[in-house]
């Protein structure tokens, strides 16, 4: 939490970090051997930010999005979002937080093939249950149109190009605008030239949808693109940074 002075005010507000970790420690076991993933992590994001989570192939790195994102679940430590303390909730409450406040971009895209682009990106909202058609219909065409695809909104997944089908992916992660969206390495099956292109076309959303983006990758050409980095070996956040 950070305290925040308002111009032209006599007095302050205290700003409430939107994900805030201390001491997380990840363990997985192979047989009877224990491999810890995350041996002790601690940091806050502000709402709003664009970051990066970097490191080698197996620094962490997807391990830490996965418990931020409720996929996977902590040995020790807290992980709070806003105020709720999500290593502590049910399945249910899980469940809740998973489908209103993160959204999700995999590197694989995890489109549904049968679906064309607009049905695709409706789906988290069609999950929802609270809204008309016509609402989550204007919504999705408004972001396909915004990612660039308005004259492939008819297109299913098969039909689309790999930085096509991660546009969509984009606009489906935003649709239920929710306060953090979590991008797992979302250029590894892409060309630079278009992993370029969704890397900015994710700091462009972020601008105007002012939703917090936290992105894992191990390339270090895509740094110019993060506010702020965070830098993950062997587990922890190097301090050397």
């Amino acid at each position: 939490m950070q305290v925040r002075f308002l111009p032209g005010a006599l007095f302050f507000v205290l700003a409430m970090n939107i994900i805030e970790i201390k001491d997380l420690k990840k363990d997985y076991l192979l047989g009877k051997t224990v491999v810890p993933a995350l041996r002790g992590i601690d940091f806050s994001v502000e709402p709003g930010e664009f970051l990066s989570v970097i490191g080698p192939s197996g620094s962490g790195k997807t391990t830490l999005l996965n418990i931020i994102g409720c996929i996977d679940f902590a040995t020790q430590g807290t992980v709070k979002i806003g105020d709720q303390e999500i290593t502590l909730m049910n399945d249910r409450q899980i469940t809740d937080i998973r489908l209103h406040r993160i959204g999700f971009i995999f590197q694989t895209f995890n489109l549904i093939p049968v679906l064309d682009a607009a049905e695709n990106v409706e789906f988290p909202l069609l999950l929802m249950k609270k809204h008309s058609r016509a609402q989550i219909r204007k919504r999705a065409e408004f972001l396909i149109e915004a990612v660039g695809l308005k004259e492939f909104i008819r297109h299913k997944p098969a039909e689309l190009s790999g930085g096509q089908r991660q546009r969509v992916a984009i606009a489906r992660a935003l649709v239920t605008k929710p306060d953090i969206i979590l991008a797992d390495e979302p250029t590894a099956n892409l060309d630079s030239v278009t992993g370029s292109q969704i890397l900015a076309l994710m700091r462009d959303m972020n601008q105007k949808e002012k939703t917090t983006f936290i992105f894992s990758t191990h390339d270090p050409n895509v740094l110019r693109y993060a506010q702020k980095v965070v830098r993950l070996k062997d587990g922890l956040v190097d301090q050397n940074q």
